[in-house]
């Protein structure tokens, strides 16, 4: 099978590779689309102590189940295996278990591929109604209903009067929007850097996107709920500055770093901070039922690639020559083994 292989900082190769082998209780699943995220570009530049090279990078997936009893059947992937027996798997929190595992890290290969092979039970079907390219967003969408769930159970006031402030116009951050708009916030402002980026964004309806140096942003104290879908120093002062007192600022960016919070007034204005990480099973299957019903919008500011063109997206994206908030590689076609 062809894989795209991280060998180095900056260093991506398209190679031959053996297909995996499907073990108990796993399914082989040919790799139809799968996203770029974050934490591939993080690992990229030799800064994922937790990606090791030689590997296979990617856990964004969606595709055909090609072995077993399922096969045929159309999924998205919840990369995230955990045990099924610890106490956070037992209530329901299996983002939480001290044994997880993802895709992309090992022992676990990703997705870069055009094959994988994962346990049934984190494959979730995928319906005739949606697209497998955008199937393949179940995963960050998931982290971003997961964020705004964990969020908005904290919010005490009325949400169809309420300014939701998210920093990053990524996967992550306007997936947190999409969920907040259609969870009825009065007010969601996306704030983001890129000005090729904030142009796609500015097509989606319902949201204000700002830049860094707009006068129309949110004054200090201004926002009911902020998103950081960031996480950098210089990101969580802004949160810091934005969140009411009262309010609540939930982190799911994973940039790291541990300066940037304003404890004192954090504590004085009694606002929360929730850090939150990945999604919960359910919160996985809700996300493709939301995918499917369209609560999420129109989807058209996906980027699809071939996976030979993997490694000129990467340096794009880097660059910030690429407008897309999410870009989709696609690894069908011919293989040599």
């Amino acid at each position: 099978m062809q894989a795209l292989v991280y060998e180095g900082p900056q260093q991506l190769r398209l190679r031959d590779l053996e297909k995996p082998r499907a073990g108990a209780c796993e399914a082989l699943v040919r790799v139809e689309r799968v996203g770029i995220c974050g934490s591939d570009l993080h690992a990229y530049h030799g800064h994922d102590d937790r990606r090791p090279a030689p590997l296979i990078l990617g856990h964004e997936p969606a595709g055909t189940v090609v072995s077993g009893p399922d096969a045929g059947r159309r999924v998205a992937v919840n990369p995230l295996v955990t045990c099924g027996r610890c106490r956070s798997c037992l209530s329901g929190r299996q983002n939480l278990c001290p044994d997880r595992e993802i895709l992309s890290m090992p022992p676990r290969e990703g997705a870069f591929a055009e094959y994988i092979a994962v346990p049934y039970t984190n494959l979730f079907t995928v319906p005739d109604t949606l697209g497998i390219a955008q199937a393949a967003l179940a995963e960050p969408m998931a982290v971003a209903y997961h964020a705004v769930r964990l969020a908005l159970a904290q919010i005490d006031s009325n949400l169809s009067t309420g300014t939701a402030f998210v920093i990053g116009g990524g996967a992550i951050g306007l997936g947190a929007a999409l969920v907040l708009r259609a969870r009825g916030l009065g007010r969601v402002v996306v704030l983001e850097a890129n000005p090729l980026r904030r142009e796609v964004l500015s097509a989606e309806p319902g949201l204000e996107v700002r830049s860094p140096d707009d006068a129309a942003l949110p004054g200090a104290g201004g926002c009911d709920l902020v998103v950081d879908a960031v996480g950098a120093e210089a990101t969580r002062r802004i949160a810091s500055d934005k969140a009411r007192a009262g309010g609540v600022i939930i982190h799911p960016g994973l940039q790291g770093g541990l300066e940037g919070l304003d404890i004192r007034r954090m504590t004085l204005q009694e606002i929360t901070f929730i850090g939150c990480y990945t999604y919960t099973m359910v919160d996985f299957a809700e996300t493709v039922e939301w995918l499917a019903a369209g609560r999420f919008g129109a989807l058209a500011w996906i980027e699809e690639r071939p996976l030979a063109e993997g490694a000129t997206a990467f340096a794009e994206i880097v660059d910030g020559r690429c407008a897309a908030p999410k870009v989709i590689l696609n690894p069908t076609g011919s293989s040599t083994r």
